[in-house]
């Protein structure tokens, strides 16, 4: 349900997206500068198509490069600071109806970020990466800036040149200080345990040996939770020349494999689990 839930989501925001931009073409205002110069727009965007391509692995079993979780990770970042700047210091500005507003504003940002605390399929993110929040805003403001003085357009008021140097100074520094504070709380929550949906996401015929699984972790690392399972059959145990293990291992840390509770089979024995990151 978890992979359904986010492509579902993702692709609901992407056609609320595309859909008010057909809107603006069909009026005459369809400059993609500036329907995607909001940064509201851009990060929404950026974090449905991310919940697509995260969803469908999730459904089809297969993991999630660490990559792909660490840019969630940062776009819930910025969408904790989308929902606290509107609600808090702007609510109830913009052209757009009062429901995708609240869609934009609140309910996705809302969605998202309990979906990374409560959902524990994400590794520890490194707090050595916490810069990464960085280069994107700081583009971003540039673009802006730039813009505001030459063509005049500024998706926010805060930012428009003629409030001065020192105004703009203030509110940029207090922008990018909000991404690192909003983006240590997404990186401290990584580290909660959270839900374990890997197993109710397994494809049938892997998901029969759920039950036997083990999780390892070495304390401290930053590794995601490994999943290791074996699957050994003869058709006497007590000879182990006849025993058959095979094994698939991704991580970094040395992991303990812990024998399970024997299943019996008709003529065989068999000790089952999988392996997955």
């Amino acid at each position: 349900m978890v992979g359904f839930g986010r492509a579902a989501s993702g692709l609901v925001i992407a056609t609320v997206l595309a859909y008010f931009y057909a809107v603006r073409i069909a009026l005459g205002d369809g400059n993609p500068f500036d329907y995607f110069g909001y940064f509201t727009n851009q990060t929404s965007l950026l974090a449905s198509l991310i919940l697509i391509a995260t969803g469908v692995l999730v459904v089809l079993g297969r993991s999630v490069p660490p990559a792909l979780t660490l840019v969630r990770g940062i776009i819930t970042a910025y969408l904790l600071v989308v929902a606290v700047i509107y609600n808090l210091l702007v609510p109830g500005t913009g052209s757009a109806p009062p429901w995708v507003s609240a869609l934009l504003h609140l309910v996705f940002p809302l969605l998202v970020a309990l979906d990374w605390l409560l959902v524990g399929d994400r590794p520890r993110l490194p707090w050595r990466r916490l810069w990464m929040l960085l280069p994107y805003p700081v583009l971003w403001l540039t673009t802006v800036l730039i813009r505001g003085v030459t063509d005049g357009w500024v998706p926010y008021g805060f930012l428009l040149p003629e409030r001065g140097i020192a105004s703009l100074i203030v509110h940029i520094v207090g922008l990018l200080a909000a991404i690192i504070a909003a983006g240590a709380l997404v990186w401290a929550a990584s580290r909660s345990p959270g839900l374990n949906v890997r197993a109710a996401e397994l494809s049938p015929h892997r998901a029969l040996s759920a039950p036997f699984r083990q999780r390892s972790r070495s304390p401290g690392s930053d590794h995601p939770p490994v999943y290791i399972s074996m699957a050994i059959s003869s058709p006497d145990a007590a000879h182990a020349s006849d025993s058959s293990c095979t094994a698939l291992i991704h991580s970094a840390d040395p992991i303990p494999v812990v024998p399970m509770a024997p299943r019996s089979t008709i003529g065989a024995t068999s000790f089952s689990a999988a392996v997955t990151e």
